[in-house]
């Protein structure tokens, strides 16, 4: 007797927020799983597929992937553990998060950092205000670049710190 083997879904193609429509089945990641190249994933709706892309890419909130069987999954980023940062001088706080290539969501009023006991502390040391919030963490990309940047590529060299 011949075993069939069942293979999953191949997501292949990354579809960025606003370059693609339709109805799509939902996968919830949070800012760590949004960050892919090769991976089994699963859809709220408990459908398996398998990501395979050329390259490791952050997928963004609203960003989604075709599979090869022609259906479309919708990323969202799942709730987790956050700091929200206030402070008279947000600025000079938003510079000591960057300061540490710490990923930093940016608001009018607010910043929002991974739960991060040591950056929390060493925020309140220069006069922040640190409260614990469960929100959805979509930070802002890297300078030179699309999305999360591991590097200071600038043009044709790079430096260390």
């Amino acid at each position: 007797m011949t075993q069939h083997i069942r293979t999953l879904p191949l997501a292949q193609v990354h579809l960025k927020q606003g370059d693609w429509s339709g109805p799509a089945e939902i996968c919830v990641l949070d800012y760590d799983g949004r960050f892919v190249r090769r991976k089994r994933l699963e859809t709220v709706e408990g459908r398996p597929f398998i990501v395979d892309l050329p390259q490791t890419t952050s997928l963004d909130h609203g960003d989604g992937l075709r599979l090869d069987d022609g259906s479309l999954v919708y990323i969202r980023a799942a709730e987790e553990s956050l700091l929200r940062v206030t402070g008279p001088e947000l600025a000079r706080l938003a510079w000591h998060i960057g300061n540490r290539h710490t990923p930093c969501q940016i608001q009018d009023d607010h910043l929002l950092i991974q739960n991060d006991p040591v950056i929390g502390h060493m925020l309140e040391h220069v006069g922040a205000q640190i409260s614990e919030v469960t929100a959805p963490f979509t930070p802002e990309g890297g300078a030179y670049g699309v999305g999360r940047t591991h590097s200071h590529a600038h043009g044709h060299t790079a430096h260390e710190h």
